[in-house]
């Protein structure tokens, strides 16, 4: 299949691909007038775009996108959101060398230089805006590629991943594993990607806890109820208590998360409140350990449910019941007419497992 061919007068024949030949392949043709010593330059077809010559060149031939690296266009899309070699470099998990060379090595073999790194933060030149959405069009069909073939060998060996938030399997879950037939593997995920991870295929199921939005394409199944507790640093006024009301909380300060939805974060810290007085919301925590050391050191406090005790056991954390609010959810999240048999034997043991 042809992506595209360049013709000499610099434009290309028409394209009937599937996929937008900007996403698979880019074609760069330089031409050198020596009359008036300019350089024309043109990129997927545009218009000459600079009198300045780039800092490497390239001979006159085509260059496709099967030589570039995706390695490379990485780099170049870490950099541009750090605008930082430093700060990228750490995230890439590379030398800030390493990386500089990667960029060095693309820019030569394009032709064009793609960052103006004397400024600060580092900034992206106009062959660098061009390229770095195609860039990363092209990183996500990999990603999306390798995806889809993953599930495939999974659903061919029936092996499942199953993804879990901090204590969201419960003992409901945990029976509901014990009696799997299907061989799996259990995938720690953030709160934000309860159902993203199960949409995306990074997980073939999961065990989560709502409220959470409908989405197209996926199923929740209830598996299971349990209590909410409060979660108080040890020398709390209410740290000894059996049990104590929401209302006993109404004075004190909840924490707060940016990485789950307003809904998620008021129901489970009971807001609003039968007494009508307003909850105050103090340090932003990402984590379960990040909630709890905030709570140990008595910055705030928080409701979960009540497996997370047994989990996380420190002398610094008291777990008290809370006796009149609703029970939280857990649910079964699963991509719907999903052919992997291994979720078929999962929903399967699930529903046996809540029969009478």
């Amino acid at each position: 299949m042809r992506r595209g061919v360049s013709n000499p007068a610099g434009t290309y024949a028409s394209c009937t691909c599937a996929i937008p030949c900007r996403t698979i392949m880019l074609e760069l043709t330089l031409q050198f007038r020596p009359r008036d010593r300019r350089h024309f330059l043109w990129f997927d077809g545009a218009v000459p775009r600079s009198d300045t010559p780039p800092a490497a060149m390239i001979s006159p031939h085509t260059v496709r996108g099967s030589d570039l690296s995706l390695r490379a266009l990485q780099a170049l899309s870490v950099v541009a959101d750090e605008g930082h070699f430093g700060r990228a470099a750490e995230k890439l998990y590379i030398t800030t060398p390493a990386l500089s060379q990667q960029i060095r090595r693309l820019e030569t073999q394009l032709g064009v230089r793609l960052l103006e790194r004397n400024a600060h933060p580092i900034e992206l030149t106009e062959a660098g805006r061009i390229l770095l959405p195609r860039a990363r069009e092209i990183l996500d069909t990999a990603d999306e590629t390798v995806s889809l073939l993953v599930a495939l060998q999974r659903r061919e060996s029936r092996h499942l991943r199953i993804g879990f938030i901090n204590g969201a399997a419960g003992r409901v879950g945990r029976a509901v594993l014990d009696a799997l037939h299907s061989p799996f593997e259990l995938v720690h995920l953030d709160w934000s990607e309860q159902q993203s991870a199960v949409a995306s295929g990074k997980v073939d199921a999961a065990f989560v806890r709502p409220p959470l939005p409908p989405e197209e394409g996926l199923a929740l199944e209830l598996i299971g109820e349990e209590p909410r507790v409060a979660v108080l640093p040890r020398g709390h006024r209410l740290a000894e208590s059996t049990a104590i009301a929401i209302a006993d909380l109404d004075t004190e300060v909840h924490v707060r998360s940016e990485a789950v939805s307003d809904e998620w974060l008021h129901w489970w810290s009971v807001d609003p409140r039968p007494s009508g007085k307003p909850v105050r919301y103090g340090p932003a925590i990402r984590t379960m350990d990040e909630l709890l050391e905030v709570v140990a050191n008595g910055a705030a406090v928080a409701i979960t449910a009540a497996t997370i005790s047994e989990y996380y056991m420190r002398n610094d954390i008291a777990f008290v019941p809370i006796s009149d609010i609703e029970p939280c959810a857990i649910e079964l999240c699963t991509r719907i007419d999903d052919p992997h048999p291994g979720v078929s034997d999962l929903r399967r043991t699930v529903r046996t497992q809540l029969s009478p």
